[in-house]
């Protein structure tokens, strides 16, 4: 199979999606990749590294869509790349095609095979495609709102972990899977006080099992949010339901109870977001401010340590591109179950169910 790794161009998005390592096992397969020049540059891969490892290196992008049968890339297309999706071509991706509706039409449009990272399903309910990136987005959730925190950036001025005779910040988390554990680790290793929420017992009790004394978990409701948001300095939004638009857990009137130099980070972004007043930022200007609160809503936060993210995506995604490369999307989604939730918009056709419904869009069966 022919493969092209593009350059991202979403703003400030550094990652790319593969790794000369991976490019390897392709090429002693005798499959053909075509990687953009400089694609892994500011991930630390350089053109020399893809060639060692056989891949072929295009000048353009658009060289690189017109030859590939497959597109294996980080972050969803942008509008400048729609027109050069072709029918029948595989681009495996995170799409997060609930959170926009123009992207969603724009694929059923092209007519390609969609294949979305994050509803990569295993048996057990897990997205082994998302984790890597939950994993760093919900470790670095703890890094920018604790710099956030701070008063020239217009926070509350406290410092996450406090120091002797001065108590440190209180974080609260809503979600208790990858990315709320990950953050509940970081931050409190560095010696805040956290309170984790989850509707799920089960996550809940881990939590409880595993965690030091200073997170506490707690059944989420909207009585608990509304009691908690009052003294957090830190709210991390980290809850996502699979293929379709996060819950909004606080919304626009909880501002006023807040802090002013509150900071919230809403690392469901991708998925709509789990706060009402949440809109995508960006690396380069990743802030805004609502009533006295400080809102960190940027899109691709695992883009800002582009080495360990494509290293951590590659690793998981890798299995997943041999298999389609081997044995074409049909058969591969056919003999494995968990590549077939991946399967988002199929020539021109909606196939997964919430996509369909945050839309009101027509759905239809594989």
């Amino acid at each position: 199979m022919k493969i092209g790794v593009p350059i991202e161009i979403k703003n400030n998005e550094n990652r790319v999606g593969m790794t000369p390592s991976g490019v390897f096992e392709l090429t002693k397969r005798n499959h053909t990749v075509f990687i953009q020049k400089d694609a892994g540059h500011n991930s630390g891969f350089p053109d020399e590294d893809y060639i060692n490892a056989g891949a072929t290196i295009l000048s353009t992008i658009e060289e690189v869509y017109d030859v590939a049968e497959m597109i294996v890339k980080v972050k969803e297309p942008i509008e400048e790349e729609y027109a050069l999706i072709k029918e029948d071509q595989v681009v495996f991706t995170y799409f997060h095609f609930a959170s926009s509706e123009v992207l969603t039409k724009a694929m059923i449009e092209s007519k390609a095979v969609c294949i979305a990272y994050e509803t990569v399903e295993d048996s057990d309910g897990s997205l082994p495609l998302l984790i890597p990136m939950s994993e760093v987005a919900g470790r670095m959730s703890i890094q920018q709102g604790a710099k956030y925190l701070e008063k020239p950036i217009m926070g509350r001025g406290i410092l996450l972990g406090g120091i002797p005779g001065v108590p440190p910040a209180k974080v609260l988390i809503l979600g208790a899977g990858i990315v709320g554990v990950q953050a509940a680790r970081m931050a409190s290793g560095l010696g805040a006080n956290v309170f984790i929420l989850d509707i799920n017992m089960k996550a809940l009790r881990h939590v409880s099992e595993t965690m030091p004394n200073n997170v506490i978990s707690e059944f989420s409701s909207e009585y608990n949010i509304r009691k908690h948001i009052k003294d957090a300095d830190l709210i991390i939004g980290g809850v996502l339901i699979k293929g379709a638009k996060a819950p909004k857990l606080i919304t626009e009137d909880m501002l006023k109870e807040m802090r002013p130099g509150t900071v919230m980070v809403d690392v469901a972004v991708d998925q709509g977001g789990c706060f009402e007043t949440t809109k995508p930022t960006t690396h380069q200007d990743p802030t805004y401010i609502i009533d006295d609160v400080v809102h960190y809503c940027v899109a691709n936060m695992p883009g800002a340590v582009p080495y360990t993210s494509t290293v951590g995506l590659t690793n998981v995604t890798l299995p997943y591109v041999i298999k389609l490369a081997e044995q074409g999307w049909e058969k591969a989604c056919k003999n494995n179950k968990a590549l077939a939730k991946g399967l988002n918009v199929v020539n021109g056709k909606i196939v997964y169910k919430e996509i369909a419904e945050a839309f009101d869009l027509e759905f239809e069966n594989v």
